[in-house]
């Protein structure tokens, strides 16, 4: 007979919970309606914080942190996410910064803090882009007011939409789009003198000049 199989002392039963169905109570901190994922994603910024050995700096500087969650306000598990690097990594580079200021700091030393510095700033700024184009911030709207059209030409007015924050135009037909023609204007007098034609010959035979002439001191035919 053979002996049941033993489960594993180190598997354990993970219950899940739909968040929709939570509270969310601290839903600003990270975004999420389960209140583990906030407090992890708090945790998470404080423990990227440098150590302070000053206890009431320290819990000044954890606050800070949280309340910089909370202003960024993240509405779901992914921008909570942004926002926790965001702030990562500019405390990360702000601490970069600070090294390289040391008065005891060497040439190499400030000029290698200098250049991770920059790096983070880059990060920083690429995680920005990506939480406003998350929030669609990064599509723009530009509204065409005044029309200038040439003999010719015809305008179509509607909405002009550019994504990605460019300047791309993209045509689309609108069912309230109104067809504009270009209205004749009285054409404005030159400032320079009309001038007559000159009539021009071509083709027609043209008597030439007698090739010979006369040279003082001699007759014609002597040379």
């Amino acid at each position: 007979m053979s002996k049941p199989e033993k489960k594993s002392s180190n598997s354990e039963a993970i219950k899940v919970q739909d968040p929709a169905t939570l509270p969310g109570k601290d839903k600003d901190i990270g975004g999420s309606k389960s209140d583990d994922w906030n407090l992890v994603i708090a945790k998470h910024v404080v423990n990227s914080l440098r150590p302070i050995a000053d206890e009431e700096q320290r819990d000044q500087a954890f606050t800070a942190a949280v309340q910089g969650l909370i202003g960024i306000a993240p509405q779901d598990e992914l921008e909570g996410m942004l926002a926790a690097q965001l702030i990562a990594s500019h405390h990360a580079s702000m601490e970069c910064y600070r090294r390289a200021m040391l008065r005891e700091q060497t040439f190499e030393g400030r000029r290698e803090e200098l250049s991770q510095a920059n790096k983070l700033s880059r990060t920083y700024t690429a995680l920005l882009e990506s939480l406003n184009r998350h929030r669609g911030k990064g599509q723009q709207k530009v509204t065409v007011e005044h029309v200038h059209v040439h003999d010719g030409g015809q305008a179509i007015v509607g909405n002009v939409e550019s994504q990605g924050g460019g300047f791309a135009s993209k045509s689309k037909e609108q069912p309230h789009a109104k067809q504009i023609t270009h209205a004749p204007e009285q054409t404005m007098p030159s400032a320079d003198a009309p001038r007559g034609q000159v009539p021009v010959s071509r083709d027609e035979e043209r008597a030439l000049p007698d090739a010979r002439w006369t040279i003082d001191g001699r007759t014609e035919g002597e040379s």
